[in-house]
């Protein structure tokens, strides 16, 4: 979906399960990154576009895109520089204490498996900031804003603090639903194919630019599970 257009700056609501990853590899070019977004979005944004950010494959939400090498260049700097306020949704197991907080462990790669990132001494400084929206009995909604852009920050920060996101199988434990009481619940958390992390919000001040995503499907009907048979705070 579209959100945001100008000539220079387009913002699409990224689907589940599309790769914005890129290498020097030739099917891995950040222009087959471009149109895998803009086919899974459905919009005709026509060609030179190019990703200010990216996203993992299992997130969803707000993307943004430059057309011309100065509007890219303007755009990536807010992000490096810390004047992009980004705004995350997740549903996550267990509930952070206090309610809010920061989460400021540095990160870098596991030295046991190179897919992953994990919270190391000495590894590059990262600064995640959340705040619990609803507290359910196994799980709970969170809203999360990342000072700095690690990768898998969120994920990372989330898992060490003893709350992994519901769904994610490379930071979490893939069995957890199976404890949970409620069958409806446990059916749904079951047939989660993603970790439920959603780019809910981008502002940008200095630009003008504020461009929201709203949750997607299985965000929603897993909330709705949540609030139909388990107790809340």
């Amino acid at each position: 979906m579209l959100l945001f257009e100008t000539p220079e700056v387009v913002a699409l609501d990224k689907p589940a399960g599309v790769s914005l990853a890129t290498s020097r590899s030739p099917d891995r070019s950040e222009e087959d990154a471009v149109a895998r977004l803009t086919a899974a979005c459905g919009e005709g944004v026509g060609t030179g576009w190019r990703l200010v950010h990216r996203l993992d494959v299992g997130t969803t939400g707000v993307v943004l895109l430059a057309r011309s090498e100065a509007a890219h260049r303007a755009l990536t700097a807010c992000f490096q520089q810390g004047r992009a306020r980004k705004t995350y949704r997740a549903l996550v197991w267990s509930c952070p204490e206090p309610r809010e907080g920061i989460f400021d462990d540095p990160l870098g790669r596991d030295p046991r498996d190179g897919r992953r990132m994990a919270v190391r001494p000495g590894g590059k400084r990262a600064v995640t900031r959340y705040a619990v929206l609803e507290r359910f009995a196994a799980l709970a909604d969170l809203r999360l804003s990342p000072e700095t852009g690690r990768t898998h920050q969120i994920r990372v920060h989330l898992n060490a603090h003893g709350s992994p996101i519901a769904g994610d199988d490379l930071y979490g434990d893939v069995t957890r639903w199976e404890s949970v009481a409620d069958m409806a619940l446990r059916r749904s958390l079951a047939r989660l194919i993603r970790p439920l992390l959603h780019a809910e919000r981008i502002e940008i001040p200095s630009m003008g630019l504020d461009v929201s995503a709203e949750l997607p499907a299985d965000y929603v009907r897993l909330l709705e599970t949540l609030r139909s048979g388990e107790p809340r705070t």
